[in-house]
């Protein structure tokens, strides 16, 4: 054979054994019904519309620039990210390997073989003494290569990339979770921020309080009740502020983990120029009547599906142990006992050697793996339905919880108004000598009270939003792997 027809022969070879290969045992894969409604419990309704706001780009749904800062750094930088980005990676280049096995592996070779012999061993041998032979030999081969005529090699390798897109879609699953993170703890960061003002000025307001409440008893015209009254309130805004106050230095800390590096200088001020959660830009509102269907693209969904196709990918494997295993070894190239004559004409040696393996007795193994690899389906049937029920609960609550958020939010600032009306009109009577001081401390706790209720029900409100965005799937910047990858063309 000349070396100009090896790589016809070996393309020829690769399509035999291609055709051969062409089968699978495994069972027709069907996708579990939902065990979810066909409709949330607000109904159903315009799917272009929400389809349209799902798939556009985390930026469209996340307005506020620092806000995009931060999740930009994030997605750069986060370790759990990165962590997952390798697990990929680790899944693709198992994939690899295990594709790599429907493809004869084709090995150059070159040896020698020098070997003493004494003349006495051979009944021919006139001489006494010993004699050495020599063997020289180059050429290439295939070694031990399975012909996949039941599918064993290909069911493993659709597993493997089932896998993979698996890893794929738990990347971004995990993007999702880290930009939705990133974005609660901003808001975490501010709403305390904006706890620690208010509290910061009620002290001021308590100080004064206290100083003409003290200065009153002194002079005879006040009681020392109002003076312990007074002092109470101060140190309760005193530890108030001390929560707040480390309540904002952790969210600052989950919010510099997650951004995965220290927030800079500039960034920072921007964040502390944040007073007020209503200086974070809103979230566009989703659309209503929302259709069930739209959980189906929520990347954890995906990944779980893809999961319980390996499974049943596994099945065909397992049941292809059951019949022969052809394998095939072969070697072509030229030999001589003279190297000097190993390229010359009519050196050419070859060898093939196939053998075919039955299993006959095995104590039970292979049927104890293929049961194993059906509960293990069944085991991923089950734990894709409960992703599936998580999903709709999730997005349920995250519905119920639109519409009650605001009109609870309406309610909570008419609240403060009320409070602050009631507490300037007790301030007024006690200064008018009409009430005593206990008046107006309860109407300042009343109103201190709805303004940290008023934050507490906002930042519900937009963590809501950030709550539904993610739970309906998000927007996907890069689209992960799907199964039309040109990676599984041969394959699927």
């Amino acid at each position: 054979m000349t070396v100009r027809s090896i790589p016809f022969a070996r393309s020829a070879l690769v399509a035999a054994l291609g055709l051969l290969a062409g089968c699978t045992m495994i069972p027709e894969y069907h996708r579990p019904t939902p065990p979810v409604s066909a409709a949330w419990p607000s109904g159903a309704g315009r799917q272009g519309e929400v389809a349209a706001a799902m798939l556009a780009d985390w930026k469209s749904f996340y307005r506020d620039p620092l806000m995009q800062d931060l999740i930009g750094r994030a997605l750069e930088n986060n370790r759990d990210l990165r962590i997952a980005r390798q697990q990929m990676l680790a899944a693709s280049a198992q994939f690899d390997i295990e594709n790599a096995a429907l493809f004869p592996t084709l090995d150059g070779t070159a040896g020698a073989n020098v070997q003493k012999v004494n003349s006495r061993v051979y009944s021919l041998a006139q001489r006494d003494g010993a004699f050495y032979t020599r063997q020289y030999a180059v050429g290439f081969g295939v070694s031990a290569y399975e012909v996949d005529l039941w599918g064993r090699i290909r069911s493993a390798s659709r597993a493997s990339f089932d896998r993979y897109l698996a890893s794929a879609l738990s990347q971004e699953s995990m993007r999702l979770s880290v930009v939705s993170s990133v974005a609660t703890a901003m808001l975490n960061w501010v709403a305390n921020n904006q706890a620690v003002l208010v509290t910061q000025n009620v002290m001021e307001n308590r100080h004064r309080a206290y100083a003409l409440v003290k200065q009153t008893a002194d002079v005879g015209t006040g009681t020392q009740l109002d003076v312990a009254e007074a002092e109470a309130a101060l140190h309760d805004a005193e530890t108030n502020l001390q929560i707040y106050t480390r309540q904002r230095a952790q969210a600052l800390d989950e919010l510099t983990l997650l951004v995965g590096e220290p927030i800079a200088v500039p960034t920072m001020q921007a964040l502390e120029r944040k007073t007020s959660l209503a200086d974070v830009a809103g979230f566009p509102a989703v659309p209503e009547g929302l259709p069930s269907d739209m959980i189906a693209r929520r990347p954890d969904i995906l990944s779980s599906e893809d999961v319980l196709r390996a499974a049943n990918d596994d099945i065909g494997a397992a049941r292809a142990e059951f019949f022969p295993k052809i394998q095939i070894t072969a070697a072509n190239g030229t030999a001589s006992n003279n190297i000097t004559r190993l390229f010359q004409s009519g050196m050419g040696a070859w060898n093939v050697a196939p053998q075919i393996t039955l299993p006959l007795f095995d104590a039970g193994r292979l049927t104890a793996q293929l049961k194993q690899a059906h509960a293990r389906k069944r085991e991923e049937v089950a734990r894709y339905e409960q992703t599936v029920q998580r999903a709709f609960r999730e997005v349920a609550d995250a519905l119920a919880g639109r519409e009650t958020y605001l009109n609870q939010l309406t309610a909570q600032n008419a609240l403060v108004s009320a409070s602050d009306r009631q507490y300037k009109l007790a301030l007024a009577r006690y200064q008018g000598g009409y009430d005593p001081y206990l008046e107006t401390l309860v109407a300042q706790r009343t109103l201190y009270s709805a303004q940290l209720g008023a934050i507490t029900t906002q930042l519900q409100a937009m963590s809501n939003c950030i709550t539904l965005y993610k739970a309906l799937g998000g927007g996907w910047g890069e689209k992960p792997p799907t199964r039309s990858s040109p990676l599984a063309e041969h394959i699927l």
